[in-house]
């Protein structure tokens, strides 16, 4: 299995120290991670009505260029309820009350993946078919041994493959990128693992791209300066980097599509065929390609009553109205899909609401 497979299931959080734990954390975590702090210290001094039942909740999302930052930060908004605030009868948030939720920054997927395993993150925004490969211990993760204590609190949206190209290269299709140099973002994030099965179906495995190593946002800056000629990234639409590389003419989408797909679908049958609309970017039609579920996925040693507490604010009326008001892929997080888990089991939390709402069928 690669490498960027060894973490999650190697890792035991009882035979780490906080100095192990410090090199996985970028400047912008470390800052999150801070920032979190300063406001758990602020609340040190508060009597004990109001400062006493305050609880950390660390939810992993990805690069801030992508759409798992926004909508982790939004999510974060949404279950926050901090100690001494106004309780959600007096206006204030409907949150879990002493809750107090941040959204982190991460290379994506299987650090949070990692990162929820070992403990670091209390939740993360995660690939469904990453997470079930992670659960089960196949693909990616083949010959290594399952993280069976992932949950999931509720699969949330559905993530396109962008496979975006400069202009003026000669490259028009995704077999015209032989040769090239081109970006399936950092090891540790989704896109790469699903990128290098695309790539391999078109025949481009092994030496016959030069992969950079990038994040999204990197890749952005280093296709508008001409050193890379395309990247790959899934995320939910609109991406803001995408959407600044089409308005200034510097970008085009690039389709996957036809008997391709279809064999592609055929061998990782958790990605899907779907299709970015027309107008979703400047200048650019409707794309055919593929696509998979987003995830807010925890570990089973979560408390099952706050479990329970954080999937009952995820859909309290208004919860809906601020997702409504938020990123384009929030609109489509709803109670009728947060259940399809795609093979990853629901935490027990989870599904207790879920059963008493109905969502579930039967008792």
């Amino acid at each position: 299995a690669p490498a960027d497979a060894k973490r999650i299931i190697e890792t035991n959080p009882k035979q780490r120290d906080i100095g192990t734990m410090q090199p996985l954390l970028s400047r912008r975590q470390a800052l999150g991670l801070a920032l979190a702090g300063a406001l758990a210290g602020a609340l040190v001094g508060v009597p004990p009505a109001f400062g006493q039942d305050m609880t950390l909740f660390r939810i992993g999302t990805g690069g801030v260029a992508g759409t798992y930052y926004p909508v982790g930060a939004l999510l974060a908004g949404i279950l926050s309820s901090p100690p001494g605030g106004r309780t959600c009868a007096e206006g204030g948030g409907c949150g879990v009350p002493g809750l107090v939720a941040v959204a982190q920054s991460s290379a994506g997927t299987i650090e949070n993946l990692n990162r929820v395993v070992e403990g670091s993150f209390e939740a993360g925004l995660a690939q469904g078919d990453i997470a079930y490969a992670a659960y089960t211990g196949t693909g990616l993760f083949a010959g290594k041994p399952p993280a069976d204590r992932l949950r999931v609190i509720a699969s949330l949206y559905r993530e396109s493959l962008h496979v975006v190209a400069r202009p003026g290269r000669g490259i028009t299709t995704i077999a015209d990128l032989r040769g090239r140099r081109i970006s399936v973002d950092m090891p540790e994030s989704g896109t790469r693992a699903d990128a290098l099965l695309v790539l391999d179906a078109y025949g481009l495995g092994g030496d016959a791209v030069k992969l950079v190593k990038a994040t999204a946002a990197e890749a952005g800056t280093m296709l508008r300066e001409g050193t890379l000629e395309a990247f790959f990234y899934i995320a939910g639409y609109p991406v803001l980097v995408v959407s600044e590389l089409t308005g200034d003419r510097l970008a085009r989408l690039l389709a996957v599509d036809g008997k391709v797909r279809e064999g592609i679908v055929a061998r990782q049958p958790l990605l899907t065929y779907d299709l970015i609309p027309p107008g979703i970017y400047p200048g650019t039609g409707a794309t055919p390609t593929v696509g998979v579920m987003s995830q807010l996925v925890v570990s089973a040693a979560l408390d099952a009553d706050l479990a329970y507490a954080i999937t009952a604010a995820l859909w309290h009326p208004s919860a809906r109205l601020l997702l409504d008001q938020g990123h384009v892929k929030a609109k489509e997080i709803t109670l009728a899909s947060a259940v399809q888990t795609q093979g990853v089991p629901l935490h027990p939390g989870a599904e207790r609401y879920y059963r008493e709402v109905g969502a579930l069928g039967g008792p």
